[in-house]
């Protein structure tokens, strides 16, 4: 059973910094597509990043390009989104999620339905 438990996120003012991060408890050893959803008041989920934990393969939407990076940690079990130049329209609540996968191109068009397990979320709000 795969279970995530985000922690991180928090305030910031436009043109800050914050860091969630994702650990990925499953004793399994089977590749997953792991990424960063968020869901803004009155808006669509939509999939900010990903990252194929069998290749490193990683997708980023482009509203975040050049400013937000995913990776992980496999001695930590863990997959962190480093976010920089923050703007307001990057606040929502963010969620980590994956899915099992043997195909690393599917994590590059995963959309939010596409991921099986959920962790419970992480708010994060800028202020202009």
């Amino acid at each position: 059973h795969l279970q995530l438990v985000e922690s991180g996120g928090g305030s910031v003012q436009t043109g800050g910094s914050l860091t969630v991060s994702c650990e990925v408890s499953d004793d399994r050893h089977i590749p997953r597509c792991v990424g960063w959803i968020r869901q803004a008041p009155g808006k669509e989920r939509e999939t900010v990043a990903t990252i194929y934990t069998g290749g490193n393969t990683t997708y980023y939407d482009d509203s975040v390009k050049g400013r937000f990076a995913i990776s992980q940690d496999n001695a930590e079990n863990t997959v962190s989104l480093q976010m920089h130049n923050l703007k307001p329209e990057d606040t929502a609540m963010y969620y980590c999620a994956a899915f099992l996968s043997s195909l690393p191109w599917v994590c590059t068009v995963a959309l939010p339905e596409k991921f099986d397990y959920w962790g419970q979320g992480t708010q994060v709000t800028v202020s202009s």
